[in-house]
């Protein structure tokens, strides 16, 4: 009779067991635990592994770390105060937590994240450092994942069945394991969009499968499917919503005008740029016989056919914005109402939210109405038509009583552009004057009130019929587009101000802007010196006064962008909010967002608001429309980073063709591992690696912002101009490597 094999006992050590199971025990500090769950949640069954837990419970409750509560069961031993925050990892593997209860953001060395990813809700104990005094913690608990969707390289393991990805993202510092039956049969190499599933207690990555494969990296539908991608953000509507769109009745109909204000006589046109598809936004002119302008601000009704309770109707709200892109523009509503029944096109009419004004010769409002209306475009302008118009008639001023045969002969009826000839009529000349007259006076009062002038330049590309960069150009603001600006803006703040004034209180959705941080103006006050500017903080009025006059001394000069940016990264972030704080940048008590319905779902939430009101309606409920308003924050927020990443990648790939040419440049940053560099002629942004400094042994010097050689002193500082050369594009990472030519010698 043949004998039993001995089982061989296991002697596998269980690796980092004492934090692990305190980790555990921590995260369900409410319910007790057994050797036999612990096992569980490790993933070991032996005999070998279960003593060891047993034995670390045992010495864990000898030094009174944990407790058992039950025979056998044992709990957490709580003697700290646990606060919650957001975590901000660095490219490192260790991370800050921002939270309210601390003057100063929390440091998480990497060995106390605790399977916490960047931008979660966690949970955390603080303690003091030894070292100068800093505070530092441990997470605890992962109360909220920011996100459970990756973009990166997919990396196929030769016979094996699993794969794992490498995550584009510099923040997340874990590979994802994916088993290979969830790889959607993606080849090695293959750019994913993966989505996290579980990441076990005793694994070292998180689980996950790939949910699409969005092709080969560096290519250009893969590299802007990716940016989309890594932001959760869409490509495409689902089916269900392009047909329900599709079956909407966009026509015009007599049952409708007569419940609105008929303004079709009224002169109406529209200012956008070139290249617009959608027009959500027009303005209507006429002289009254008592003298006064009534200008009309006429925004689509997007809210008529976007009716609450429908599957468009959640589609635009998870959307919450319009995403444009270098290449597209991915819209928050379906082509039928974005570029069609809403979109305010020439000789069309069309159903509109007007807020309705008379204003007089200075700029003063005496009488306001807001309403929906129907309205027909009488003509189509772009920004640089109706800056033609401005520009060969600057030194005309038409008074509000002149007669249109009086100026016949001084506005041109044809206004001669770059392609076409735009026909611009006496009447719509006098129109364009007139507000551009208006609007510089408001944008006067604006500024005097405290108001800041942040005009940054938009880096733009003419790309090929194959979306390749054959050139940049940058985008600047003039009179055409200020003249928009300040009727866009007058009609935010007086409809907000029409319901914020509102006795009793109505709940709005309102668009804030709080006041700058005191540590960030120091620390905008330190850089900007470097270049012998100055600022004065003493007051607000001082504060705005310093700061308008720092964004105007900078124009055209070669620090303008650089200042421009840091001068805007120390102001507040703008927010949806029903809680009013008034808008600290443009200096108005109150704000709202009313002029885009067709790009921004806060603005379709006014018009509903505004509605509801305008019929006698009660307060809205306050706590739904503030998760309203977060949401659309945040995606928001979202968009705006895709936005830059397209920037950044087309910036890169039009470098890719100038690899043989050196730049000047302006450095932009220094850092300890080397220094930021903006060529002045396309904005562009590259790395020159410290390593690669090879005249000299260059350190960092954090006073100076310069990176100093220590054998020659030769110093390279914040703001210097430099010569580059490209080292290196990568597409995937989207990062710009450049070698150093010089110092620019005058």
């Amino acid at each position: 009779m043949a004998r039993k094999k001995k089982r061989k006992r296991s002697n596998n050590k269980i690796s980092n067991l004492t934090n692990t199971i305190l980790s555990i025990l921590k995260k369900d500090r409410n319910q007790a635990f057994n050797y036999k769950q612990i096992a569980a949640k490790l993933g070991v069954n032996d005999a070998s592994s279960r003593n060891q837990i047993i034995k670390t419970l045992a010495k864990l409750a000898a030094k009174q770390e944990i407790e058992q509560v039950d025979r056998g069961k044992f709990k957490a031993i709580i003697n700290a105060k646990y606060h919650t925050g957001i975590l901000d990892m660095s490219g490192k593997g260790t991370g800050y937590i921002i939270c309210d209860d601390f003057d100063e953001d929390v440091f998480i060395a990497s060995n106390n994240i605790n399977k916490a990813l960047d931008g979660d809700e966690v949970e955390f104990y603080a303690y003091k450092r030894r070292k100068r005094g800093k505070i530092e913690g441990e997470i605890t608990n992962i109360i909220k994942r920011a996100k459970s969707e990756y973009v990166g390289v997919i990396q196929i393991q030769k016979n094996s069945n699993y794969a794992f990805v490498i995550p584009d993202n510099n923040k997340m510092y874990k590979d994802i394991f994916v088993p290979i039956n969830k790889t959607l049969k993606a080849e090695d190499g293959d750019k994913v969009l993966v989505t996290l599933e579980d990441w076990p207690e005793n694994a070292d990555s998180p689980y996950g499968k790939v949910k699409q494969i969005l092709g080969k990296p560096g290519e250009h539908s893969t590299e802007i499917h990716a940016i989309l991608a890594e932001y959760g953000l869409p490509q495409e509507f689902p089916h269900e919503v392009e047909v329900f769109a599709n079956e909407l009745d966009t026509s015009i109909t007599q049952s409708e005008i007569a419940k609105r204000r008929d303004m079709r006589k009224d002169l109406t046109f529209t200012i956008d740029p070139k290249d617009a598809k959608d027009f959500d936004d027009a303005l209507s002119f006429e002289v009254l016989d008592n003298g006064l302008y009534e200008i009309g601000i006429h925004i689509a009704d997007v809210s008529h056919y976007l009716q609450e309770g429908t599957i468009l109707d959640d589609e635009a709200y998870e959307r919450a914005t319009s995403i444009y892109l270098v290449d597209r523009v991915v819209p928050m509503l379906p082509e039928v109402l974005s570029n069609n029944a809403c979109s305010l096109r020439p000789h069309e009419e069309k159903y509109t939210f007007s807020a309705v004004f008379q204003i007089n010769d200075k700029a003063e409002i005496k009488n306001e109405w807001f309403g929906r209306t129907v309205t027909y475009s009488d003509a189509r302008y772009a920004y640089e038509e109706a800056q033609a118009v401005i520009e060969q008639n600057h030194d005309f001023v038409i008074p509000a009583k002149a007669g249109i045969s009086s100026i016949k002969t001084l506005i041109p009826k044809e206004v001669s552009l770059t392609e076409k000839t735009y026909n611009t009529t006496p009447e719509l000349a006098k129109a364009i004057l007139t507000l551009d007259r208006l609007a510089k006076i408001m944008r006067q009062k604006r500024m005097s009130s405290g108001a800041i002038s942040f005009d940054k330049v938009e880096v733009k590309f003419n790309l090929d019929e194959d979306n390749n960069p054959a050139g940049v150009f940058f985008k600047t603001s003039k009179d055409a587009n200020k003249l928009i600006e300040e009727f866009m803006l007058l009609a935010n703040r007086k409809v907000s101000e029409f319901i914020g004034k509102q006795s009793p209180k109505k709940i709005f959705v309102y668009r804030v802007h709080d006041e700058p941080d005191e540590s960030k103006l120091a620390s905008l006050q330190n850089v900007v010196s470097r270049f012998g500017y100055k600022l004065n903080f003493k007051d607000r009025k001082s504060t705005t006064a310093s700061l308008n006059n720092l964004l105007k001394e900078v124009v055209g000069k070669k620090e303008q962008n650089l200042v421009d940016t840091l001068a805007i990264r120390s102001m507040s972030k703008a927010e949806y909010t029903t809680h009013n704080i008034g808008h600290y940048g443009l200096a108005f008590d109150y704000y709202s967002h009313f002029t885009s319905p067709i790009r921004r779902y806060p603005d379709v939430m006014a018009h509903r608001l505004l509605q509801h009101y305008l019929d006698g309606g009660k307060s809205a409920n306050e706590a739904d429309y503030e998760e309203k308003c977060q949401h659309s924050s945040n995606m928001e927020m979202l968009a705006t980073k895709a936005e830059r990443d397209s920037i950044k990648y087309m910036q890169i790939r039009f470098m890719e063709d100038h690899k043989d040419e050196e730049f000047i440049g302006v450095i932009s940053g220094v850092t300890d591992w080397g220094i930021y560099v903006e060529i002045i002629s396309n904005k562009c942004e590259g790395m020159v690696s410290v390593r690669d400094m090879t005249d000299d042994h260059y350190a960092f010097d954090q006073d100076l912002y310069a990176m100093v050689g220590r054998s020659t002193g030769m110093s390279y500082q914040l703001g210097e101009e430099v010569i580059v050369k490209v080292k290196n594009t990568d597409l995937v990472k989207k990062h710009l490597d450049f070698n150093l030519v010089g110092k620019v010698t005058e």
